[in-house]
């Protein structure tokens, strides 16, 4: 691995298309880098600021973007795959359409955020903020959404199958044609305080 990059910053630079493959950057700050169509295979982003910065239709692979901090970033068809991207938060973000699969997305604030019609699959997300998030329409499939923050958070249309939703306040989110699985029902309706008999 490349020696780090600490504490530089970076401003109104053009990265398109830029190949990231293992670079590592440790407390960076990217204010306006247009990083449309980067790949990042082994990437490291450690304790990183990204203000305004273009992430569209970019592809990272096994990266880690951990305890960064995303503001009025556009994510546009972004696609994060095996990614760590543990303790960061989105704030003011374009996500539509975002694509996770697998990886570590734990200890996420993603509070307030529009993910309608996002697919995550396969991805752990514990104890997530997804607090007044809108994930109508989206696809968290196999996904560990234990312990997530879900107050006011619609899932309205939402396939949630597979998933871990240990901790979800049915009560909490708007749920109108949640798609859940038998499983899911049964932990659901112990939450609401049902007693399940054959």
């Amino acid at each position: 691995m490349p020696e780090p990059i600490e504490d530089v910053t970076f401003h109104d630079e053009d990265w398109y298309a830029e190949d990231l493959a293992d670079r590592h950057f440790v407390a960076c700050a990217f204010h306006r880098v247009d990083l449309t169509e980067a790949t990042s295979r082994g990437a490291t982003f450690v304790g990183c600021t990204f203000g305004d910065v273009q992430f569209n239709v970019s592809r990272h692979t096994d990266s880690a973007f951990t305890r960064c901090t995303f503001i009025r970033c556009n994510l546009f068809e972004a696609e994060f795959t095996g990614c760590k991207v543990i303790g960061s938060t989105f704030d003011r973000c374009d996500l539509r359409p975002l694509t996770v699969t697998g990886g570590d997305w734990s200890f996420v604030t993603l509070a307030g955020a529009d993910l309608r019609g996002g697919r995550f699959t396969g991805v752990r997300m514990r104890e997530a903020d997804l607090s007044g998030a809108d994930l109508s329409g989206a696809t968290l499939t196999g996904v560990d959404l234990s312990d997530v923050q879900w107050r006011g958070t619609r899932l309205s249309g939402a396939d949630l199958r597979g998933s871990d939703l240990a901790g979800l306040e049915p009560t909490a989110v708007q749920r109108a044609g949640t798609i859940i699985d038998v499983f899911q029902a049964a932990t659901l309706a112990r939450a609401l305080g049902f007693d399940i008999r054959d």
